[in-house]
């Protein structure tokens, strides 16, 4: 019969996960975007390559296909509200946020753990979802400690 919707976010939501920002560039409107994302994960070191997982029904989506370059920005354990805003509805999440534009045009939120600017490689259908594979064209990284996503809340590593 197979796993239900609900049975399934519920088991989903017991794996814990860093939390990311991905970001890209509306072309159209010159404008920055940006969403918050916890399906994200390494696919090769050689060539380095990642991986963003991204709701077709995303506001983001069509831009990330049409724009092919992301960047990937790993939050530190302080910057829940920062989640939360790129979580939101918020029509201008950028407007009062410290950012770069990156060598691809894309836009690198400033203070974070991990800044990743991503040539997208390729596209595949996943469902609901669109799965893409980017090559990591630069990266920057802190010493700050991440800011984890557990079972529908946040969450502190403890060392």
């Amino acid at each position: 019969m197979g796993v239900g919707k609900d049975e399934f976010r519920a088991a989903l939501g017991r794996f814990a996960s860093g939390v990311t920002v991905v970001t890209t560039h509306d072309n159209k409107e010159n404008r920055p975007l940006g969403i918050t994302v916890s399906a994200f994960c390494s696919v090769s070191l050689e060539p380095p390559l990642v991986l963003i997982s991204i709701d077709k029904g995303a506001y983001i989506h069509d831009y990330l296909k049409d724009f092919g370059a992301f960047g990937v920005n790993i939050l530190t354990e302080e910057q829940e509200k920062l989640s939360n805003l790129f979580a939101s509805r918020e029509n201008d999440k950028f407007k009062d946020i410290s950012y770069t534009v990156g060598q691809l045009g894309v836009p690198l939120l400033e203070n974070v753990l991990v800044n990743m600017e991503c040539k997208t490689v390729h596209a595949y259908e996943g469902g609901d979802h669109t799965i893409f594979i980017g090559e990591v064209i630069t990266s920057s990284v802190s010493d700050e400690k991440p800011l984890l996503y557990f079972y529908g809340g946040y969450g502190k590593l403890m060392r």
